[in-house]
């Protein structure tokens, strides 16, 4: 008969499906926290991971046992070249979803990217105006910026481009922002501070096709079973005869788009002005090369591998409203 003696729990969570590979290198950031600040930002940053390192601090979290004591932190390094803002973009949101009511990019842009965005150019100061009095019709302003990989020795030419919106609900001031910026580089200490927590997407390392037992966690059958030991007991009842998506299957693991949230900045710093820089090694790190340029040190794990674009955004799950700068020992790369 198909009966067990114990009950026992499903295997596997329900919350990440489909367990497919992701549609593209890039992750898309769906949603974004409403951070209120005094002066207009990019809510946003962007990077490519470098490598895992360890990093001596100094315990600042009160009413733990280690306070005041050393920890090492396991640590992920990113590279962070400037991203350029190319664009302006307002929506108007209704009950048939967000459109687009203008764009304004900038007018002499590379090669590269004249091949991502279509663009239909007017005078400055006409095309301004012409903005400014639509200021008042948009739910929303966002900023189109983006990222060249050749910027930090990458071999891919094609630029990656996305939206960021800002921080602050003052249209006219985020527009004035935004106009003043337009074509120029923005720098992650523009955007965040050390000691501050943030959210990071990416696209994880992929594995391959996989069995239920490590997609999964099954459990193994005992050796004495019948035919197989890493196969399922049952794929369900014998009426309806068919299998449901809920039953663990073989298939995709890895390549998944993933976000981590509240990871700690612990250093924001420039590998090129530094004078004695340890994390720079002379021969470069595997599977990227020599590190140049700003760079940020962020506590934990990133999803991805070397060279994979990782984004970042403001936590949209705050546990922490007070930002203390960490006191950083020693970076062991």
């Amino acid at each position: 008969m198909g009966h067990r003696k114990y009950s026992a729990p499903r295997r596997g969570s329900m919350a990440y499906r489909p367990r497919a590979r992701a549609r593209s290198l890039e992750s898309r950031v769906r949603t974004w926290p409403n951070h209120l600040s005094e002066k207009p930002t990019l809510q946003g940053f962007a990077g490519f991971k470098v490598s895992n390192l360890g990093v001596l601090t100094i315990d600042d979290r009160e009413k733990t046992p280690n306070f005041g004591k050393n920890l090492l932190n396991h640590s992920t390094l990113i590279a962070t070249p400037p991203i350029k803002i190319i664009g302006i973009r307002g929506y108007f949101e209704n009950t048939y979803g967000r459109r687009a009511v203008f764009d304004h990019f900038v007018k002499d842009m590379d090669k590269n990217l004249v091949k991502r965005v279509k663009q239909k150019q007017k005078d400055d100061k006409e095309k301004t105006k012409e903005l400014k009095s639509k200021l008042n019709k948009i739910d929303r302003i966002v900023a189109v910026v983006a990222l060249s990989p050749n910027s930090i020795s990458i071999s891919q030419k094609k630029p990656f481009v996305w939206e960021i919106p800002l921080t602050g609900e003052d249209k006219a001031s985020q527009f004035d922002y935004l106009e003043s910026r337009l074509g120029k580089d923005v720098r992650i200490s523009e955007v965040f501070q050390t000691g501050q927590y943030i959210d990071v997407s990416g696209i994880t390392r992929g594995k391959g096709v996989e069995g239920p037992i490590t997609r999964f966690g099954v459990k193994r059958k005992q050796h004495k079973s019948r035919k197989s030991v890493r196969a399922l007991g049952t794929l369900g009842p014998i009426s309806p005869a068919v299998v449901t998506y809920t039953v663990p299957r073989q298939g995709q693991r890895g390549f998944h788009q993933r976000t981590e949230y509240n990871k700690r900045i612990l250093m924001i710093s420039n590998a090129e002005k530094e004078v004695d820089n340890k994390l720079n090694k002379s021969s470069g790190y595997d599977h990227f090369g020599k590190l140049t340029g700003d760079y940020i040190i962020v506590r934990g794990s990133v999803p991805g591998v070397p060279k994979r674009l990782i984004k970042m955004r403001f936590p949209i799950r705050p546990k922490h409203n007070k930002v203390i700068v960490p006191k950083i020992l020693e970076t062991i790369a």
